[in-house]
Parts: structure tokens; C-alpha cells; sequence
């Protein structure tokens, strides 16, 4: 069943031309951008399912746009029923960052990076409404998740190239580091540093170089750390240095209506 939060999502990237739920091929489309000629792919599950699935699209010359949004915040609302009494509001203790792509990126990584394939991570804040589960022996949540809807989108990380994941990594990272290093310096938790460092390995945008104990450490090539300076020196006569393109803020808008 789809979600309000797709819904909302497939809208944000509809324009004059685009369709929704097309046919292309032997698959069904979100978004078909006619305009600027890419499919559009809204993947609140895992980006795993969508392997096989990007992988033939891709091999029959489309660009696939694949937009993975993650809960920055989460307001969580519990109901008796659906659409009933609320029996209790609170934000959820859980916060997802840029980070949390890489969980989804270690089964991707055989299809990304790619020429035609964008990723676009998108942090939202969101609202999840639940229903009581009743309880039984067996473990398991207590709840069901009736729906999920879009409040805002804070920020959004565009990816296409192994470049654009070596950006991500903190600037404070020492020239060899340990996924221990990297917990610290990106304020994550270490088996989701472990899972970025198994990403950027297999996507070679680091290298391994060798061990500080039984740590495994890792290091950016020498010509992409040039890279990666260059693209931080401000540009002449600027007051500021610009934000990176890969990051900017933007809100839900409405639907323009056709003419």
C-alpha cells in the first residue's frame, strides 16, 4: 500500500510533461520526467530491492534518478484505530543522517557508482502514525505503522560519482584512519562507520593501508585528497565560502496546477 509519504515525495518531482506510475518496459515507474529525460525512483525501503530492477534499466541506456529519503526527526503518533482517538504524541529518539545511506548503499554498491544513475539522499522530518498490535507471545513490535507523511525536507545530498561520496567524509579525518577515527570525527555510532568504510572500499573511493594494531586503516588516494582541497579553497572576491552542490535546503512545494 503506498504511502502518504510517497505520494507526497512522487510530487515534489512531477512537472508538465512527467508521468506517474508509467510503464517502462517490463517496469512500473514513479516518475517519468519527460523534461529532462530520467526516470524517477521514490525508494522509502530498502535501495536493495531495487537492484536488479536499476541494473536493467541502466543497461538499456536510461538515467535512473533514484530519491532514498531518511527520518532526520520523526513525530510519532499513536491511535487507538486509524484516523481514531490519539492516545499519545512524541518525537521519536531516533535520528537519521547522511550516514544511514550507507546501511542501504553495502547492498547497491554493485550498481552504483554508474554513469547514469543519480542518488539523491533526501532528510526529512516526518510524521509516523501507529496502531496498538495486540500483544502475543511471540517477540515483535507492539505496533503496526499505519502511514507515514512528509512535514518538511531539510536537507539533500545529490550523488553520482565516487567524488561525491568522499565528500561526505569529515574534513577532520587524519590522512590514515580507522573506522574508530571515523566514528568519532562523523559523531556515528562505529558499526555504522564500519558499514560507510565497506562502501567507499568497494567503490575505491578509499584505500586500504594496512593496520594500527587489529585495526584495519584506511586512507583517500593522493589524488583525490588534491581534489578534494582544490574544491574547499573559496573563490576569489567572495565574502564566504559557497556551500558544497551536492547539499541544499529546500521545501516541500504544491502541485502547480495545469494551465
Amino acid at each position: 500500500m503506498e504511502t502518504s509519504l510517497h505520494r507526497q515525495l512522487k510530487a515534489l518531482y512531477e512537472n508538465s510533461t512527467s508521468e506517474t506510475e508509467a510503464w517502462v518496459g517490463d517496469f512500473r515507474i514513479d516518475v517519468v520526467d519527460h523534461k529532462q529525460e530520467r526516470l524517477i525512483e521514490i525508494q522509502s525501503a530498502a535501495l536493495a530491492a531495487l537492484r536488479e530492477k536499476t541494473r536493467a534499466l541502466l543497461a538499456s541506456g536510461h538515467h535512473v534518478w533514484i530519491v532514498k529519503p531518511l527520518a532526520a526527526r520523526k513525530y510519532l503518533v499513536t491511535r487507538q484505530v486509524s484516523a481514531g482517538e490519539i492516545l499519545s504524541k512524541r518525537w521519536s529518539p531516533a535520528r537519521e543522517n547522511v550516514f544511514h545511506l550507507f546501511l542501504e548503499l553495502v547492498h547497491f554498491v554493485t550498481v552504483f557508482p554508474h554513469p547514469a544513475l543519480t542518488l539523491e539522499v533526501l532528510l526529512t522530518i516526518q510524521e509516523e502514525q501507529r496502531i496498538p498490535r495486540p500483544a502475543t507471545r511471540f517477540k515483535g513490535k507492539n505496533y503496526r505503522v499505519a502511514d507515514r507523511t512528509l512535514t518538511s525536507v531539510e536537507e539533500r545530498h545529490i550523488l553520482r560519482t565516487v567524488e561525491d561520496l568522499r565528500k561526505l567524509l569529515p574534513a577532520t579525518l587524519p590522512a590514515e584512519f580507522t573506522t574508530e577515527d571515523l566514528a568519532q570525527c562523523a559523531g556515528i555510532p562505529r558499526w555504522l562507520a564500519q558499514k560507510t568504510a565497506y562502501c567507499l572500499r568497494k567503490t575505491d573511493a578509499i584505500h586500504p593501508a594496512g593496520k594500527r594494531g587489529n585495526a584495519c586503516l584506511y586512507q583517500i588516494p593522493v589524488q583525490a585528497v588534491a581534489q578534494l582541497m582544490s574544491s574547499q579553497i573559496p573563490k576569489a572576491k567572495k565574502k564566504a565560502v559557497q556551500p558544497q552542490a551536492t547539499t541544499e535546503s529546500v521545501r516541500p512545494v504544491k502541485k502547480r496546477r495545469a494551465a
